[in-house]
């Protein structure tokens, strides 16, 4: 009978098979790094906007809340963009003529809302609501970081999967007073985690919170 297979057959099989998975390793280490890194999670990135808006000077500087622009995170899932009437509602009475501000000013004047690029956006097929998490007392910060240190905005936190599990999972030392969500500055309360370490636990069991529950596919997933 022929010989099927040369003599070299098995040596180029075995070749083959290495080469395969020393690829496939390189491909997992590759994909990995670029997931967890600044470049796959963008964070710390600034994002272009119509108008170089700093929240520095707006909320460390003029000292404005959260909720004066993002009209509808209380009562919404999503936060809101500001609207130009917003804008113009300080800016109709100062720097009126600013060049950084002419696309509001066209704006207002084209009726024809700005269009603000969504620096803290999810994929589409993943559902978040603002309102819950402010409702149940979950600070701006905890997600969108010191904001007011920001002169151009910049995704603070990954916003993936492994990210937002981990504080459904034990959401207690993420929880603040709500009626001080948007507080920016926690510096005296990290401090002293034992005049706070029950406040989580019990904000956790007035509102009926179950972690078991938050770490369900459909709560994020709809």
């Amino acid at each position: 009978m022929a010989q099927i297979f040369t003599a070299s057959a098995d040596t180029r099989l075995r070749a083959s098979l290495l080469v395969a998975a020393i690829l496939i390793f390189l491909i997992v280490l590759f994909v990995g790094g670029y997931a967890s890194s600044s470049y796959g999670t963008l964070v710390g990135w600034v994002q272009d906007q119509p108008v170089p808006f700093s929240h520095e000077h707006h909320v460390a500087g003029l000292g404005i809340d959260c909720r004066y622009c993002h009209t509808s995170v209380e009562t919404s899932a999503r936060a809101g963009l500001p609207a130009t009437y917003i804008c113009m509602s300080c800016h109709s009475q100062i720097w009126t003529g600013a060049g950084m501000l002419a696309p509001v000013r066209r704006s207002l004047a084209a009726n024809v809302p700005l269009t603000w690029n969504r620096v803290s956006r999810l994929p589409d097929y993943v559902y978040f609501n603002h309102s819950i998490h402010v409702a149940r007392g979950v600070a701006c910060v905890i997600c969108h970081g010191r904001v007011d240190r920001m002169p151009l905005m910049s995704r603070a936190q990954p916003f993936q999967m492994q990210w937002c599990l981990d504080c459904h999972r034990n959401p207690a030392p993420n929880l603040r007073p709500p009626d001080q969500v948007t507080r920016m500055d926690w510096s005296d309360w990290d401090a002293n985690p034992e005049q706070h370490k029950d406040f989580g636990a019990q904000v956790v069991k007035a509102y009926g919170i179950e972690p078991r529950k938050l770490i369900q596919c459909n709560i994020c997933h709809r």
